[in-house]
């Protein structure tokens, strides 16, 4: 089980987007926004996590794209009224990292986890939480040293103990439960 008592504003959370905020498709893509649906629960956990962690972003293998199964504009348009809904229920992302084919960006491999230690420079991967539905999830945060949370929501979890994942729950809502009770035992905020 990881510890989460030493969470603070300086601490970033990495999510994966499909499978932990949105419904995944698997085996297929999520290619525009009248397929996108969160899962219940998640914008307000999404409002917990902006107060809790100083840094929050997204780190996302988009191939479709690469596919021709939409375009790069497409997924911009997901992510922009993603962002939008987040944002009108109190919640935050500082950025979203995505990867459209091969290479050394792709989960999980760490470029996405380089990337936004360029752009925020006062990441400590040390004091960072991955947050995913895959064991690419897994490996990548663990890769640079981050907690990693495995997120059971479409796929079966590891068996334990296993070595690049720390915790599993069945949904984000119910992680970010666990996170902020424990955030909230050591404050004593209620």
């Amino acid at each position: 089980m990881a510890d989460f008592k030493k969470i603070d504003k300086s601490w970033t959370l990495f999510l994966d987007r499909d499978g932990v905020i949105n419904y995944e498709n698997v085996g297929d893509y999520i290619t525009r926004w009248e397929d996108f649906r969160f899962y219940d629960g998640v914008q307000e956990a999404l409002k917990t996590l902006a107060g809790l962690f100083g840094i929050i972003v997204i780190v996302t293998n988009q191939r479709g794209v690469a596919k021709g199964l939409m375009t790069g504009q497409d997924l911009l348009d997901i992510h922009a009224y993603m962002l939008g809904k987040i944002e009108t229920t109190g919640g935050r992302i500082d950025k979203i990292y995505y990867c459209t084919d091969e290479g050394p960006n792709r989960k999980p491999s760490p470029g996405m986890a380089y990337q936004a230690k360029a752009d925020f420079p006062e990441i400590d991967f040390t004091k960072s939480i991955m947050i995913g539905n895959t064991m690419s999830d897994m490996m990548f945060g663990k890769s640079v040293g981050m907690t990693t949370i495995f997120i059971s929501s479409n796929r079966p979890a590891p068996d334990f103990p296993d070595p690049v994942t720390d915790a599993v729950y069945p949904s984000l809502a119910e992680a970010v439960k666990a996170i902020a009770g424990w955030c909230t035992k050591r404050t004593g905020l209620h």
